[in-house]
């Protein structure tokens, strides 16, 4: 299997549990609440900052086509990782900003997931 695909698969799935949980279940309301813990926030961000490097290692192909949101979404996820781990801090702050929307990202979250999958099993 390519790695593109994997990856759109990956990502897809992960965004699809992750929005419905979203919506369904405040999860991202409890996520923002847990960036209050700077040592949740830091030990969640080796995790992110290991998931952003793979998928950077992987697939760091810079083309015009759909295949490039897979690594900007793995750059995105390396430097949110980065920054989990030096400013858990700053990651509160922003964390705030969403909780009031956070149904609304949910459904943004899902559909950033299904369009990773349409597009893992349209090639």
């Amino acid at each position: 299997m390519d790695i593109s695909i994997f990856l759109a698969r990956f990502w897809g799935g992960l965004f699809i549990l992750l929005g419905l949980s979203s919506i369904l279940a405040n999860f991202l309301g409890r996520v923002i609440q847990y960036t209050a813990d700077r040592t949740i926030t830091i030990s969640t961000g080796y995790i992110t900052l290991l998931l952003g490097l793979a998928t950077v290692s992987a697939h760091n192909l810079w083309l015009k086509d759909w295949r490039v949101t897979i690594t900007i979404l793995g750059w995105m996820t390396l430097l949110k990782g980065i920054e989990k781990v030096v400013r858990p801090g700053r990651v509160n702050e922003i964390a705030q900003k969403f909780e009031r929307l956070q149904k609304f990202w949910g459904f943004i979250i899902l559909l950033i997931g299904v369009w990773f999958l349409w597009n893992s099993y349209s090639q």
